[in-house]
């Protein structure tokens, strides 16, 4: 194809504005003019004609060499290749219009070779995009990733090249994540005061009117009350970048991940700790829990439970407290996956939250699909709850809603998740037990059967964890359980009736 050198003159005529160009009386000088190429470049399918152009050289050699340079692009491309001629001939008529450096003739060998885009302008925001769109896994975890890149990746790298993206860029972004934390722990105190002051002024009277809507209107222009982003979030953060990372390693659109090289501050895993009657005096003075994760002692969990004995998912608690379920295994167990003639559940679904949505999933991992065996209070427990769904399915008649499912609605329909823990909350606290979470219910269950002496490999497998490791990580010691006063084996609750889960065979 054609393709040319030649010198130009920019002088213009100046009454008629026009270029001068070979009629420049200063042409012949040197230096004066600069050199430029053209190269005609493949038609596009509609036959219509694009090229190469480009001035502003100061030499001969320095214009041929580039000539040189877009002819050794169009060279990569074999003769019987029609769409990567087209793509390489599209790439420099790009390069032409944006007037960007030309791409290194090896560099656009491997890109071509390997089916990426020519040119290397692909950001942070636009591959994150691409790979978010291409995750093939549960709408929780996709949500969990598009935060991540929404609230934190994109607002900090996201303009980033991605093959220039380097370690100390995502150790600045993890500063400045790190740093904002003041300022949001500065404005929530701000708000608070502001709050609190509001609180004092009475509501009777033109000028403490005139008072209050003046702070009411001071705290809407404030910030709000926001979270800090955390170790474990920041920990997220950088695993979401380096997975998507790795993938683009993967196709060969970068060759190093300088998400697997950043340091950041390592998120510890607070661990279980059991509500021992010094904790409780001093929850009970000061409102404050020793640590996100508690648990009750035996005789606690058997006072709970004597509490709910009456309450219609009962079974559900129980279950529970004494097996470990997840919130979501419990709401989503079907009665074709629990034989209670074979005195155990198989674990193969869960219900799982979409905002405030529901909706069935698999088990959380691999290791979450699972068989629990089952003791024989627990089993004479949902034989109990089971006649009484019958009765219920009797009752409500043709507006039963058959899920299939062991624990339901009263109508037979989907338990929401999320109002199981808001009721789990109210029982709680009605009870007048120390709180706990529903999460922590199961975490009961592991260190009861850990103080009752059964294997870790045995636990992790009923938890459900992927490693014993992970069990070791979030479990206290047993043997506070002992500090206690209480002998797991052989606590009772209060009614002799009722036992409490450490009494229970925790081994069958």
């Amino acid at each position: 194809m054609k393709g040319s050198t030649y010198r130009r003159c920019s002088c213009r005529d100046p009454k008629t504005g026009k270029e001068l160009g070979t009629s420049c009386p200063k042409r012949n000088s040197r230096n004066h003019c600069t050199y430029s190429i053209r190269q005609e470049l493949p038609s596009r399918e509609d036959g219509s004609r694009r090229s190469f152009a480009r001035g502003g050289y100061g030499s001969l050699k320095a214009a041929q060499a580039d000539l040189d340079h877009v002819r050794a692009l169009l060279g990569l491309a074999d003769s019987d290749d029609p769409e990567g001629t087209d793509l390489i001939a599209e790439m420099l008529a790009e390069v032409s219009r944006e007037r960007s450096p030309l791409p290194e003739v090896e560099e656009t060998r491997r890109r071509l070779n390997a089916g990426q885009d020519l040119i290397g302008s692909l950001t942070v925001a636009d591959w994150l995009d691409r790979w978010l769109m291409g995750k093939r896994i549960r709408k929780s975890g996709l949500n969990r990733y598009e935060t991540d890149i929404r609230i934190h990746l994109k607002p900090h790298i996201g303009n980033r090249r991605l093959d220039r993206l380097r370690v100390n860029h995502l150790s600045e972004m993890f500063t400045d994540i790190r740093d904002a934390n003041s300022q949001v722990l500065e404005d929530n105190a701000q708000r608070r005061a502001a709050l609190d002051e509001l609180a004092t002024v009475p509501w009777k009277g033109v000028e403490n009117r005139a008072r209050r809507k003046t702070m009411k209107a001071a705290i809407d222009e404030m910030p709000p009350f926001r979270r800090i982003t955390g170790p474990a979030t920041r920990q997220h953060v950088k695993a979401t970048l380096r997975a998507s990372l790795n993938d683009a390693i993967g196709q060969q659109i970068i060759t190093f991940n300088p998400a697997a090289h950043v340091e950041i501050d390592p998120a510890r895993k607070p661990k279980a700790l059991v509500w021992t009657d010094e904790r409780v005096t001093k929850w009970e003075q000061t409102g404050e829990k020793p640590s996100p994760v508690m648990v009750w002692t035996p005789q606690q969990t058997g006072a709970f439970l004597d509490f709910v004995a009456e309450d219609r998912l009962y079974a559900m608690w129980h279950l529970i407290a004494f097996r470990g379920l997840r919130r979501g295994e419990a709401c989503g167990q079907p009665w074709s996956e629990t034989n209670l003639d074979t005195h155990s559940l198989t674990v193969s679904s869960q219900l799982v939250q979409d905002g405030w949505d529901i909706e069935a999933s698999d088990p959380k991992t691999d290791s979450g699909y699972r068989v629990v065996a089952l003791d024989d209070d627990t089993v004479d427990v949902l034989k109990r709850y089971r006649e009484r769904q019958d009765h219920d399915r009797e009752k409500w008649g043709t507006a039963w809603v058959e899920t299939g499912h062991v624990f339901t609605q009263e109508d037979g329909s989907w338990l929401h998740p999320g109002k199981v823990t808001d009721l789990f909350e109210r029982l709680v606290g009605a009870s007048g037990l120390p709180p706990i979470r529903l999460h922590d219910l199961r975490h009961g269950a592991a260190t009861l059967m850990l103080a009752a002496g059964i294997d870790i490999k045995i636990v992790s497998d009923t938890l459900g964890h992927s490693d014993t490791r992970i069990t070791r990580d979030i479990y206290q010691n047993p043997q506070e359980l002992h500090q206690t006063g209480e002998n797991p084996q052989v606590a009772r609750s209060e009614r002799d009736h009722t036992r409490t889960p450490s009494s229970y065979n925790l081994a069958s």
